[in-house]
């Protein structure tokens, strides 16, 4: 399962552990991705998505169609059927 929002596109990146005698290892930061169920009212439908935690923070402000919309209207490609 891949680790990419669906909504903000957030990924995970690449970068270093250091230790306390400043060793570097590499490491993922992965972020924090749920699978959620969201119901559309204009639609009257639920909708299955995996977004990150921030992106769920924004579809409870302003709503998921609105969200959604918004994202297609700045050219985001969100792979969302509305």
């Amino acid at each position: 399962m891949s680790k990419i929002c669906q909504l903000t596109g957030k990924r995970p990146v690449t970068g270093n552990h250091v230790s306390h005698s400043n060793r570097k290892t590499k490491r993922r930061f992965v972020p924090n991705i749920q699978k959620k169920r969201v119901f559309v009212p204009e639609l009257g439908d639920f909708i299955t998505l995996k977004v990150s935690a921030k992106a769920l923070r924004t579809i409870n402000k302003l709503g998921a169609y609105s969200y959604i919309k918004k994202l297609e209207a700045s050219g985001v490609d969100t792979g969302i059927k509305l």
